[in-house]
């Protein structure tokens, strides 16, 4: 089983095209929840329900986020009332919201939810929350301390990042819980390769790194991390990584990716235009190849899939107290 660890956008394209070459039952989508929140009374999941739409071929492939063929009439309506406005929440998007909350109300968990939603979107694969406990990322800026969503959709992510924190609401008052999949892929010995998917590192992987057992486990791992550079020639594709990293005193590169991930991942997949990164990164006792890695379309994500699989079943074992050797 592959376990792919994934934020929003990128994250979710890659996921769709680990899909296309992966049966269901070997691969385990984690998703980040640290951007939930709460908007006109109802729970919204953004990373979630992106990737569950991108999987259910549903997504509006333009923004890489909502629902394809959407309205807007209740957000203009909204408007002419005078309500918020500044989170777009579509038509056809805001029945997912509907019927989350109102399970969630019920005193369903979050994953449970999750699972019922994807089923009925179509999608066989497993896609499940990174945890169902509390853990809101907030995020610390020349501005003050902002709730995610204040940050990122309303400010633009215009404050200068300075660093992150959790909200988390576990018993005993650590850090949130893995959901039950995601505990019981870290327990069991079933996994045979973590991808952390071009996500933003600090934004959408970090809340996942974050929780209870995560990186502890990553850290004694006896299977491959292989993670896919969310930069394309110093830039990220899409959304802030790199204004965020400029603004953290590290460079938008390849580089800057291993310093960052260091201990946790053995193997970085490029792109052709960060070719020469792969001699810095093999330098640092890594496994580093590269190819054509924009997730353009559904035949570049598949592709870029199929490459990641055939090289995971190459990858050896790692050696995590082994201070590494040229790979």
């Amino acid at each position: 089983m592959i376990v792919a660890l994934s934020g929003g956008v990128g994250g979710a394209r890659l996921a769709a095209g680990l899909a296309r070459v992966l049966p269901p039952e070997q691969l385990l989508v984690v998703v980040n929840d640290g951007d939930d929140f709460d908007h006109w009374g109802l729970r919204v999941c953004p990373d979630l329900d992106t990737v569950m739409y991108t999987l259910a071929g549903r997504v509006d492939e333009s923004q890489g986020w909502g629902l394809a063929d959407e309205r807007w009439t209740v957000l203009e309506a909204v408007a002419a009332a005078g309500g918020e406005t500044w989170f777009r929440l579509g038509d056809r998007d805001l029945g997912t919201h509907v019927v989350r909350t109102e399970a969630l109300r019920a005193g369903r968990t979050l994953s449970e939810v999750t699972v019922e939603l994807a089923r009925r979107f179509g999608v066989a694969h497993r896609v499940v929350p990174s945890t169902d406990e509390r853990h809101r990322t907030i995020v610390h800026t020349d501005a003050g301390a902002l709730e995610f969503q204040d940050y990122f959709v309303r400010r633009r992510c215009a404050p200068v990042l300075e660093r992150v924190s959790f909200d988390s609401a576990a018993p005993g008052g650590g850090p949130a819980r893995p959901s039950p999949a995601f505990a019981a892929a870290i327990a069991g010995d079933g996994v045979d390769a973590v991808v952390i998917c071009p996500s933003n590192p600090v934004l959408s992987v970090q809340p996942l790194l974050a929780l209870d057992g995560v990186r502890a486990w990553l850290a004694s791992r006896r299977f491959p991390v292989v993670a896919v550079s969310p930069f394309i020639g110093g830039r990220a594709v899409k959304g802030p990584a790199a204004k965020i990293f400029g603004e953290l005193g590290l460079e938008p590169s390849v580089g800057a990716l291993a310093q960052w991930y260091d201990g946790l991942v053995d193997a970085w997949l490029v792109d052709d235009a960060d070719r020469d990164a792969l001699p810095v990164l093999r330098a640092r006792g890594l496994h580093a190849r590269a190819c054509d890695t924009l997730l353009s379309d559904d035949e570049r994500r598949r592709e870029v899939a199929r490459v990641l699989c055939d090289w995971i079943r190459e990858l050896p074992p790692p050696h995590p107290h082994d201070p590494g050797r040229p790979r």
